[in-house]
């Protein structure tokens, strides 16, 4: 449920009589009336290029406000105050670019559960599903001589992108490290745990009990491999589940996998831990970042606002453009390959639609708004060297909900990967079906929360209509007995939250299979370098028949209708074509480790 973020805390000094202490008129709702109630509000201040970010915050701190973190790399002081108008204030001092609201920078998409459409279809259809499970399992176990997982057979997405080819000679490299930047990692899952880096992972965020719920942990911090929402589990197991004889694979199921945890329980993120996990992955030598979330409150984060936005709703859009284009700039000087889901709105990011859903938080705030593609941003997928991922269904074509482009110059996309589509192969058997979807780990807390397992730990009916599975192994004791047995969990989803990991794998793979020793002992390979074998070597595909999608036949109103623009090689629906796993590998002239 989504709530103000505001905490009340008493005791707080006020700033009236500060330097930061005249009320602003141009105050947003949200500052006015948090101030009106002396609440303590979170605000982010960010300090100009060349200004000590350290000397700013002494500033700000001797001011009255409480200074909470300091990101020197890119100038960024998250402070709190009860003052009103603070933010407007802020921005009035020497050597600050922009001030507002730390509000939600983004939030991870919807998970993509098909609720009551998957119960029916299941219900309706149980022995039908059981026999086409089975004939999965079969199908995707990959070439002659490949190593795979007992429930690979589920991973159409997999087969897709020629995982299983590109695992006769390249699962990846133990010193290429990929940043799994979500709500979070599940480091006891026994298809994560082998590859998890609990010494590098981090978490920057501090569970909010107005929107995340109660706190399981002391001081609302969660540790770093703990996830209680799932997304991020989900995604860091499509890029380096372990290949070990449980569950499933992941694309580069040998890389170590680091949780940079920016996302909150609710899904939301933040903008100080966002551009703190950006910066950290920069910094820790973190060689891929995969990101699948998309920005929050705004739709679009627009610079100088939108025509319809109030002055400090502009004001705060300015600080995320900002902020997040230092963060994102910095982690690419620092050597990480960034990664992005493109989105779930259906939409050409080209000519987007109004805008209606935005500012989403503090809800009721929402109002129709003009998007300007030239100043308009699509965060973190449009920002700076970003590679962005369409989602693909089965069929391999474009799943009904997912982003595309009709401007091949704008760089919004870069390729295409498995996203799930539950709604593919209309007119066939797999119409409508689990199998649709993107089968990869859940945390076994998140699906008893959920009611999809029991506290027996067994999959319960509304588990088994979502299609969750279990898969166990007996791991043998150091004395004689018996062993013990550990059991996984599975779940399936659908997103571009989905597809974005898969090329994130791959781009593992690639640093992987082509990466060198550098500086001191160091590993890895220039994300220049990276982008382009991914995108060189990924399987084109032409856009469909006349160039134009619809929907209908599914279901979709005409709004969902997608006008598919270029050739092959590089068109508004694929990219530069389907991440090919087997490619990158391919493209190496030797390897060493």
């Amino acid at each position: 449920m989504r709530r103000s973020r505001m905490v009340a805390v008493a005791g707080v000094a006020a700033l009236a009589t500060s330097a930061l202490g005249t009320v602003a008129t141009s105050a947003s709702a949200h500052e006015s009336s948090a101030s009106a109630s002396s609440e303590r509000t979170r605000y982010a201040v960010l300090a100009e290029e060349g200004t000590d970010a350290s000397a700013l915050a002494d500033r700000l701190e001797r001011a009255g406000a409480t200074v909470t973190s300091v990101n020197t790399d890119i100038g960024l002081v998250s402070v709190e105050s009860t003052t009103a108008g603070f933010a407007a204030s802020a921005r009035s001092l020497s050597g600050v670019a922009a001030a507002a609201t730390d509000g939600v920078v983004g939030r991870a998409p919807d998970t993509g559960r098909v609720g009551d459409e998957v119960t029916r279809e299941n219900q309706a259809a149980t022995a039908r599903t059981a026999a086409r499970s089975s004939a999965a399992r079969d199908r995707g176990r990959g070439p002659k001589g490949t190593a795979t997982d007992p429930l690979d057979g589920y991973l159409w997405g997999m087969d897709m992108i020629n995982a299983p080819q590109a695992h006769r000679t390249e699962t990846g490299d133990r010193r290429v490290r990929v940043g799994i930047m979500d709500t979070g990692v599940d480091g006891s899952h026994p298809d994560l745990a082998p590859n998890f880096d609990r010494r590098l992972s981090r978490n920057f965020v501090t569970d909010q009990p107005d929107i995340d719920g109660e706190c399981e942990y002391a001081g609302c911090v969660d540790p770093v491999d703990h996830d209680d929402n799932g997304h991020g589990t989900h995604v860091a197991g499509t890029i380096g589940a372990a290949l070990n004889g449980i569950g499933v694979s992941g694309v580069a199921p040998d890389v170590d996998l680091v949780n940079v945890r920016a996302g909150q329980d609710s899904g939301y993120f933040f903008l100080t831990p966002t551009v703190d996990a950006l910066t950290y992955s920069g910094d820790a030598g973190i060689d891929v970042v995969n990101m699948s979330f998309y920005v929050d409150p705004w739709l679009y984060t627009c610079a100088g606002g939108a025509p319809e936005d109030s002055p400090e709703e502009a004001a705060e859009q300015d600080l995320i453009i900002q902020s997040m284009t230092r963060a994102l700039r910095y982690a690419h000087r620092k050597g990480v390959t960034l990664v992005a889901a493109l989105g779930n709105n259906h939409e050409d990011v080209a000519n987007p639609r109004t805008d209606t859903s935005s500012p989403d938080y503090p809800g009721g705030t929402e109002h129709p708004r003009t998007i300007d593609n030239d100043t308009c941003f699509d965060l973190p997928v449009e920002g700076p060297y970003v590679l962005g991922v369409s989602a693909l269904g089965p069929s391999e074509r474009k799943a009904d909900f997912s982003n595309y482009t009709t401007d091949l110059r704008s760089g919004e996309i870069e390729v295409s990967a498995p996203g799930g589509w539950y709604r593919d192969g209309v007119g066939t058997d797999s119409y409508a079906t689990n199998e649709n979807l993107i089968l990869s780990a859940a945390p076994l807390n998140v699906m008893q929360a959920e009611g999809q397992v029991d506290e027996n730990g067994d999959i319960t009916p509304l588990g088994e209509a979502y299609g969750t599975m279990k898969d166990c192994r007996t791991v043998r004791g150091h004395g004689h007995g018996r062993g013990e047995e550990v059991c996984g969990y599975y779940q399936y989803l659908q997103g571009t939250s989905m597809a974005s990991p898969h090329a994130a794998g791959v781009a593992a793979l690639a640093v992987s299979a082509h990466g060198r020793t550098q500086g001191r002992g160091g590993f890895g390979l220039a994300p220049d370098t990276v982008r382009s074998i991914v995108m060189r070597t990924a399987t084109d595909h032409a856009c469909p028949a006349g160039g134009t999608m619809s929907y209908t036949d599914v279901g979709r109103s005409p709004e969902y209708t997608a006008q598919c623009v270029g050739g092959p090689a590089f068109n508004g629906f694929y990219g530069a074509g389907i991440v090919n796993a087997a490619g990158v590998v391919a493209r190496t002239h030797g390897h060493h480790r």
